[in-house]
């Protein structure tokens, strides 16, 4: 028998066939303000590209209906990269999406089927009031780094690339919690809306390196008082790294405990020494 492979041609055109489409059915949240009633609109999208990201299916639905003479649906975008961390949906539940380790914008509707309906929500949490539609405010976030201060170095001329020695292992544990695009998923998976996940990654990409040792845990203990006035308390249940689409680790949860422990006991010894 004689096996024959595959023309690469022919698959490369049927990847591209712009005639494979979906017809899907959209229930949305709309909202006019962040003080109005808020209900699910119904609307069906015909003729999706299965090629197309989620955000470039909902700007064909908006063109739609605007004309039709209808409000189109108001969502955060920017960078539609996965970096910035702008979009915020819940799709079908589950913040951005089926697709594990992947952001709204990298989700591509060839992840559903013909005929599927699509729920379409914002994120829910307390500390996310919205705004309108599908977009929150997640000020509350940038309170959380404001209470991080910032790391102190002597200014000067650029210092060697090599002056401060650091362990790989460090390093790359910092740039694993710096991948943290501060999104909100964590929050909007998690049953208590807590933020520890997002705490824990921006803390830990700036204590773990040896030029935010001196301020490791003052840093710590403002961020996460902060964070407290906020956001639920963790009980560590790990929605919130199944739902991050940077697949940070709760590890740095365990790590910003241990920190924030050790900084109230300092506290406490200062205290008795000084009262």
């Amino acid at each position: 028998m004689t096996v024959t492979d595959p023309d690469p041609r022919e698959a490369t055109a049927a990847r591209t066939d712009p005639g494979r489409t979906l017809d899907v059915t959209l229930k949305v949240w709309r909202q006019a303000g962040p003080d109005a009633e808020g209900h699910f609109a119904t609307y069906e999208a015909p003729g999706i590209s299965e090629d197309m990201s989620f955000l470039e299916m909902l700007d064909v639905v908006n063109e739609r209906l605007a004309d039709e003479g209808v409000e189109p649906i108001s969502f955060d975008h920017d960078c539609r990269e996965g970096i910035c961390g702008t979009c915020s949906l819940m799709i079908n539940g589950q913040a951005h999406g089926p697709e594990r380790g992947t952001a709204t914008c990298q989700l591509h509707m060839r992840t559903f089927s013909d005929g599927d309906t699509i729920v379409i929500e914002p994120f829910r949490a307390t500390a996310f009031p919205i705004i309108k539609d599908l977009m929150v405010d997640r000020a509350a976030f940038d309170r959380i780094v404001e209470a991080g201060g910032y790391i102190t170095v002597a200014a000067g001329s650029a210092p060697d690339a090599n002056l401060i020695p650091v362990p790989k292992v460090v390093a790359d544990a910092a740039m694993d919690a710096a991948a943290c695009i501060a999104c909100g998923a964590c929050v909007a998976a998690c049953p208590n809306s807590a933020a520890n996940l997002f705490t824990a990654a921006k803390a830990a990409h700036l204590n773990l390196l040896p030029q935010g040792q001196s301020q490791r845990y003052q840093r710590t203990e403002t961020m996460v008082d902060t964070m407290e006035d906020f956001f639920g308390s963790c009980t560590n249940h790990g929605e919130c790294e199944a739902a991050c689409p940077k697949e940070i680790s709760i590890d740095f949860i365990a790590t910003m405990n241990k920190d924030y422990l050790r900084a109230k006991l300092k506290n406490r010894r200062y205290l008795s020494r000084n009262g």
